[in-house]
């Protein structure tokens, strides 16, 4: 181990090696390299039981205590723990871990290619965990129904009293059972059942006493059902559609190694800005925190093994059966689970592998069903639901394929796992008709999932664009999948997911009015994304017209188009009559969509009778085309749209050219806390015109600069792509204040504040 005298000081969470958010490799974080740390032991704690915890390290590790090998763990996705009771000894000891960071092909995900980064490191928080010769191995609270509990408590040891406490969420004791045995069956009389609408978390307390002292587990669960039939999903016996998204785990410059309050972050961007009810765990297990404020929150999770399409050799595969076993005694506790995937992400059948994963599934999980992701149809199943990953959609067909199409026994449960994603790749910087149609390829498929009979739900892919490997993604590596960029900043299918609860006015216009970003100047259709009763269109400041979602069979609020830009102007603004602006209104909205060289012959013959009824020649329709298709006026057009519900305006945004800008800047969290590791904080920045609206052309640099207890992680000058970026800062050990100055070259400046606090362990 003499590698491991040179070095360099480092805190956990910790990634190996320097990210650039373009470009990046495996090349980046492909390495052997190794960590140490000296711990002081009290002499008090010799002859107890004495276990190292870590919750992820990437991805081979083998860990050293004083020189001894003391464990060997094979994945980086799960959590592990070693015994070091037997080796640790009073005084100075040395915890060393030599940790192999390549693409091992004996250990999943590896041994083909693969879909994105796999980064490296000591990436989660690792612990000491002390406890008697007799102690609590594991605590299992299962949901039998909605009124009774089952409670598993697994020990090592002889204990002489076993003693189960229930706790609601406010803390008052609710049900007990006192000398009980480890396998026990508790009441719950008038239960908060666990939904995304009520995501009650209740508390067991398990006590054990022995002769070598007492010892106690604190576990929060959920009460609640979930049910995959062949109609859908049931959560406490109602019918729920899935409507969610994939995550992947990884972040811009720091990989895998985030903070327990940017895991939360992610949590709440899906649930409370994104407005989902469900999220994938693609394709791996994730954090602890992640998973425990899906709970808090009421986000349902698809959580699955690590894979990615190849299945391996039989030494491969006893790592992927361990991989099974870690994730559902880590996870199996939380409410927020509601269905384990067992089968390697897209991979073929391979019936032995498949009946082993299932069958134990079941063993350490009765109560919830397995489940695993397939790119193919009809394919054997030994799940209990069938995933399947529809990239049907082309922008032009339905939105998904029918049940009968994909599993031919249609009494099983179907849950669609994944769409769109690399079948539109859309980056922020795109222009306003490609991000645009990348919505409105969501919302068709969300449509069509739940239009179709049998779907259980339809989780897309995917939350946010990720780094990958340059099998995949475009030229500089990057999946843009996401309905957010890398910073988690919105393309305008995140509105379009927004929209779909009520509780917060949504209102986001899909592509500009600006003719410069058509071929033509002709602009195509506009939509807006709203959960708004219609939207009213105003042409500065005068009224043009109102428009209502339509053509959508299922959706809560499906995208509005307008459709119509000149509304009763020719009448208002020209005095026309009537009929005769009725006639010449549909010749100019034709001509705006079709350019007057290319009518149909519909078009081109309503166009004549207009000119001989109308008495309309070439160059007053020319004038009126330039006015109020080309907007070609001596100010600049000001639209405005105004989102109403219940017959009041609830949002409005304005859209028109040039103005002033200024830069949006907004932290995960202004007060950060420094425990037993540092804590982050993701600053999502955008480039705002004068009407508060991203300006897509604003690709400028941004540079940063860090006050006071605070720094920057990163870059310290990074681009605008598409009028957004981020950054993100760090604690340094110390409380009191810090600011993030975020300036650019042309004068643009804002800061952000931030408070640090320093919490004892």
């Amino acid at each position: 181990m003499k590698g491991f005298l040179d070095g360099e000081p480092i805190r956990l969470p910790h990634n190996v090696g320097n990210l650039p958010l373009h470009y990046a490799s495996p090349s980046n974080y492909e390495t052997i390299c190794g960590y140490r740390h000296d711990i002081d032991v009290p002499k008090e704690i010799i002859g107890q039981k004495v276990f190292l915890q870590f919750d992820g390290a990437a991805h081979i590790a083998e860990v050293f205590l004083n020189n001894e090998l003391v464990g060997t763990h094979y994945c980086g996705y799960t959590p592990f723990r070693v015994d070091i009771s037997d080796t640790i000894r009073a005084g100075r000891n040395t915890i060393a871990i030599k940790l192999d960071c390549t693409e091992n092909p004996d250990v999943p995900p590896f041994g083909n290619v693969i879909d994105y980064l796999t980064y490296g490191g000591i990436y989660r928080d690792v612990w000491l965990d002390i406890r008697p010769n007799t102690y609590i191995e594991d605590v299992y609270v299962s949901t039998i129904d909605a009124n009774n509990i089952h409670v598993d408590v697994t020990t090592v040891g002889e204990p002489l009293l076993i003693d189960v406490e229930i706790f609601d969420a406010e803390g008052s004791l609710i049900a007990s059972e006192k000398n009980c045995s480890q396998s026990t069956d508790i009441y719950i009389a008038r239960p908060h059942c666990w939904s995304p609408d009520n995501p009650y978390l209740y508390k067991c307390i398990v006590s054990l006493s022995s002769n070598d002292g007492d010892d106690f587990q604190e576990t929060a669960f959920g009460i609640r059902t979930a049910e995959f039939k062949s109609d859908g999903f049931y959560l406490n016996g109602e019918k729920l559609f899935l409507r969610g998204l994939n995550r992947h785990q990884s972040y811009p410059y720091i990989g895998y190694a985030a903070t327990e309050s940017l895991q939360r972050a992610d949590a709440k961007i899906l649930k409370n800005e994104l407005c989902v009810n469900t999220v994938r765990t693609s394709h791996y297990p994730q954090s602890p925190y992640f998973i425990e404020e899906c709970d808090r929150l009421g986000l349902c999770v698809f959580m699955e093994i690590p894979g990615w399409q190849h299945i391996g050799d039989s030494k491969w595969k006893k790592h992927a059966l361990e991989n099974v076993r870690e994730m559902i005694l880590q996870y199996r506790n939380h409410p927020s689970i509601i269905v384990w995937g067992v089968r390697i992400n897209e991979s073929p059948d391979d019936d032995s592998f498949y009946k082993e994963t299932n069958k134990l599934a079941h063993e350490l999980d009765p109560y919830r069903q397995t489940s695993g992701v397939r790119c193919i149809q009809n394919s054997n199943l030994f799940e209990d639901v069938y995933a399947y990953n529809d990239f049907s959609h082309d922008g032009s067909n339905f939105g998904c394929l029918p049940k009968k199409k994909v599993l031919s026994d249609t009494s099983k449960p179907l849950l669609l796992t994944e769409s769109n994603g690399h079948m539109f790749p859309t980056k922020a910087f795109d222009n306003g008709a490609h991000r645009q149609e990348q919505a409105l390829r969501h919302a068709r498929v969300l449509d069509a999932a739940m239009t179709t009979p049998g779907i259980s739900g339809s989780i897309q892919w995917c939350m946010f664009d990720y780094a990958t490997h340059s099998d995949f993604g475009s030229g500089d590596c990057i999946c843009y999948h996401g309905v957010l960029d890398s910073f988690r900043n919105p393309k305008p299918a995140a509105y379009f997911y927004s929209s779909q609860e009520d509780d917060v006015p949504v209102l986001s216009i899909g592509s500009t009015f600006e003719i410069g970003d058509y071929p033509a100047g002709i602009k195509g259709s506009v939509y807006a994304f709203t959960n708004a009763d219609e939207v009213k269109l105003y042409k500065n400041n005068d009224y043009v017209q109102t428009f209502r979602s339509k053509d959508w069979d299922s959706l809560k609020h499906g995208p509005i188009e307008i459709t119509d830009t000149i509304g009763n102007l020719l009448e208002t603004n020209e005095g026309f009559p009537t009929q005769k602006a009725e006639m010449v209104r549909k010749c100019l909205l034709a001509s705006e969509r079709y350019s007057s060289g290319k009518l149909p012959f519909k078009e081109k013959l309503r166009y004549s009778l207009m000119k001989s009824r109308c008495q309309m020649d070439d160059k007053e329709f020319n004038r009126l085309y330039g006015k109020y298709i080309g907007n070609w006026e001596n100010i600049a057009t000001k639209w405005r749209f105004d989102a109403i519900k219940a017959d009041k305006v609830v949002k409005s945004v304005t859209c028109s050219s040039g103005g002033k800008l200024h830069i949006e800047a907004t932290a995960s969290s202004n007060e950060l806390v420094e425990g037993s590791c540092y804590d982050m904080a993701l600053v999502r920045i955008r480039i705002l015109d004068e009407n508060g609206n991203v300006a897509n052309y604003a690709q400028m640099p941004i540079a940063f600069a860090a006050e006071g207890v605070i720094d920057v992680v990163g870059p310290m000058v990074a681009t605008a792509e598409g009028g957004m970026c981020g950054t993100f800062v760090k604690t340094t050990g110390w409380d009191g204040h810090g600011r993030l100055i975020i300036y650019t070259e042309s004068g643009l400046e804002t800061s952000v504040e931030f408070t640090v606090t320093i919490e004892e362990n």
